[in-house]
């Protein structure tokens, strides 16, 4: 049993059960507090925060053994965002001081991080009022969906001192999830930079180029980003022309922090009479 006053930290993913990067995080988490590892059974890449009808939601006790220690890990048949909701319910002791869902295998960059498990994850840790991580480590895009020779060991490192951070904090205004992403060749020396979401295209649909419509195929992507158009307070900048990690608050707060009223000026709202 956990002792009481030990930190309760989730651990999931989206890469699987099995990810070389989900148990470079639970080693380093495991300095923090008490891990219970939950993580999909098979891949779920790119299920953003999707709950899938089709979803068995059968809980699997495993034993895994990490560098001589044998963990209990569960795998869920499930999303991500499903596997934080069967953890938190069913699987802990109390609800979570911290959810972190990584290290992914490859960047999670652009608001293109709608379609990111790793982030759906930690987005539906933050509706249950845990704060979160979503930690992501850069690499090529033949690599990120299987395994991966990665050196994880700075990912892990800066999963670690944002995840004390993170339990060290009381509340950080509008930050719901913390979104980390470690370049390949970084260090625990490496510099980190508070970021935005870049506006540019950075995971590229790319036409499948079929011949007939019945023809069953995926629309695949490719990584392409124009340096010269890119913010240089944003994710992308920062992990592949700085190299240095980003650091991305979010919010679940998805509104445009726009003046509501001079934008129903211009929409043409009706003048709402007085009550």
């Amino acid at each position: 049993m956990a002792k009481p006053n030990k930190p309760q930290i989730l651990l999931t993913n989206d890469d699987g059960i099995g990810s070389a990067g989900l148990w470079a995080a639970a080693e380093a988490l495991a300095q923090l507090g008490f891990v219970t590892v939950a993580a999909p059974r098979e891949q779920h890449s790119g299920a953003g925060r999707s709950m899938p009808h089709a979803s068995d939601g059968v809980l699997r006790e495993e034993q895994v053994t990490i560098h001589g220690k044998t963990w209990t890990v569960y795998a869920v048949g499930g999303s991500p965002a499903q596997t934080v909701q069967h953890a938190i319910l069913e699987l802990m002791p109390r609800r979570p001081d911290l959810v972190v869902a990584g290290i992914n295998h490859g960047e999670n960059l652009t608001t293109s991080i709608t379609i990111s498990g790793t982030v759906g994850a930690a987005l539906e840790a933050a509706a249950f009022g845990v704060p979160a991580l979503a930690v992501s480590l850069e690499m090529p895009k033949e690599k990120q969906r299987g395994e991966s020779d990665a050196d994880f060991s700075a990912a892990a490192h800066f999963t670690a001192h944002f995840g004390q951070l993170m339990l060290q904090a009381d509340g950080l205004p509008d930050v719901d999830v913390l979104k980390i992403d470690v370049p390949s060749d970084a260090t625990p020396e490496t510099p980190w930079r508070v970021t935005r979401l870049s506006r540019s295209q950075y995971y590229v649909p790319v036409s499948p180029g079929r011949e007939r419509l019945t023809e069953p195929v995926r629309v695949d992507y490719e990584i392409r980003f124009d340096q010269d158009l890119l913010e240089p307070d944003s994710d992308v900048y920062a992990v592949r022309v700085a190299r240095e990690v980003s650091v991305t608050p979010l919010s679940l707060d998805m509104t445009s922090r726009v003046d509501l009223a001079e934008l129903e000026r211009r929409l043409g709202a009706p003048t709402r009479g007085h009550r």
